[in-house]
């Protein structure tokens, strides 16, 4: 059991970005800046009173439109409500209950799921006694605040933890590596596990969709422990599934928040998809371990450089994701599915790899000798000591005399010795530079 998943839905323009940007803590913007990563932003992690919870943004629901991109909202929108544990129903105090509000609600009755009713706008201007209006949508006491100007908002928390019936964050799992099995619907996710594991524990159609929720699959191997969690596709009716791969990777991020190591399968025959490039960006930006697997090898016409060529293409557009190894397998024949299960182990104890501080500063100081860094607006930087703070993933404290003036490509150039030095495979290295004066 993952963390419990918070959805805010509504129509258009009642403030669901706003309140999902005040829960979250900060402004979560649209697109990332990484080089080679291009995705939505919506969801975020988030925490109150020591219970953790994801939470998801949607674009607004227009329930009868026939625009196609308010249509895809709507979409994604029941999608997001399909795998949610609670949803914030947001509507606007200021409007009043509209047409588009009851129709919304209706779909939320039907969706059988924990639903919190959320009057927005509420500020201190508002006749509070409109909020009794929006007891007509019939779905209990609704909550009055401001997302603007963050009132209501603590009211408002304490009763979405109160909706969680015992699910908690699962941090505290058992000792046991944990393996996401991403990537887009039919790729082979489903048949991969069952080989790894050895039988049919997971059902396996050619139909995209048919893994309905999370599995998870536990066993033992050479007197290890592993969870394997197959992330699900979605199952809906024909008018969702037309459209439902484009919002398939809201799911996967459940299962990646949870794993040690994600093994993202490509499917040999159609290549790198824009799908792909979004759930290993998911897996980098979460900063997991990662095996590429390109399956159905066994399809693929080859020659001397098709191999090269596969792999080049996934350099370039994964080009964030430089450190993973690839594999060519068929989950049908069985060819190479063990070396899977390998990569995994040799990731894991990359991730577990702890440097002394006496090496890491070695490493440093032949760094800065080797290439000294720029000089800005007349201040050169300073680097003083750098030292290991945590594993799984592994990351770095860097001590300088001003952490403004580190150029990212500096940065880059010490993660790289680092790796020169210790390789890390297959795992990001979080490198986080400090002043010294701070603590």
């Amino acid at each position: 059991m993952g963390r419990p998943i918070v959805t805010i839905v509504g129509r258009p323009n009642v403030g669901k970005s706003t309140l999902f940007n005040r829960i979250a803590g900060k402004r979560i913007s649209i697109t990332e800046d990484t080089p080679g990563v291009t995705r939505d932003r919506i969801y975020a992690e988030c925490e109150w009173l020591d219970n953790y919870f994801t939470l998801i943004d949607t674009g607004g629901i227009e329930p009868n439109t026939t625009d196609t991109i308010f249509a895809q909202m709507r979409i994604q929108a029941e999608v997001a409500i399909e795998m949610a544990d609670v949803v914030l129903f947001m509507v606007d105090g200021k409007e009043g209950v509209t047409a588009a509000d009851t129709e919304v609600a209706q779909m939320l009755r039907k969706a059988k799921k924990e639903i919190i009713l959320v009057v927005n706008k509420m500020d201190r201007f508002v006749n509070e006694d409109s909020v009794y209006e929006f007891y007509n949508l019939g779905l209990g006491d609704p909550i009055p605040i401001s997302s603007a100007e963050a009132l209501g908002i603590g009211d408002l928390l304490d009763e979405i933890i109160s909706k969680f019936n015992g699910k908690m964050d699962t941090k505290e799992e058992e000792d046991s590596i944990k393996i996401a099995v991403i990537g887009k619907p039919n790729a082979g996710k489903s048949s991969i596990i069952n080989r790894i594991i050895g039988e049919e524990r997971v059902i396996v159609s050619d139909i995209p969709g048919t893994t309905r929720d999370a599995i998870d699959t536990k066993f033992e191997r050479n007197s290890k422990k592993y969870t394997l969690i197959d992330t699900a596709g979605i199952r809906k009716k024909s008018k969702v599934l037309e459209s439902v791969e484009k919002y398939s990777v809201l799911r996967a991020f459940t299962a990646v928040e949870r794993a040690d190591i994600c093994v993202l399968v490509i499917d040999a025959d159609k290549g790198v998809t824009e799908q792909d490039i979004r759930i290993a960006g998911y897996s980098h930006d979460s900063n997991k371990g990662m095996v590429i697997v390109i399956n159905k090898w066994d399809l693929i016409e080859k020659d001397n450089s098709t191999f090269k060529e596969f792999t080049e293409e996934i350099r370039q557009k994964l080009a964030y994701a430089t450190y993973a190894p690839i594999l060519t397998v068929s989950a049908l024949t069985g060819q190479r599915v063990n070396k899977i299960l390998e990569a995994v182990d040799e990731i894991y104890s990359f991730r577990n790899l702890r440097i002394s501080t006496g090496v890491l500063n070695d490493i440093l100081t032949e760094a800065v000798l080797m290439n000294q860094p720029a000089t800005v607006k007349g201040k050169r930087l300073k680097i003083y000591y750098g030292t290991q703070v945590a594993v799984n993933p592994p990351k770095f404290l860097i001590f300088v005399n001003d952490k403004e003036i580190v150029h990212f490509s500096y940065g880059r150039y010490i993660e790289n010795k680092i790796r020169e030095a210790f390789e890390y495979k297959g795992t990001p290295i979080i490198i986080e530079f400090r002043n010294r004066s701070e603590k």
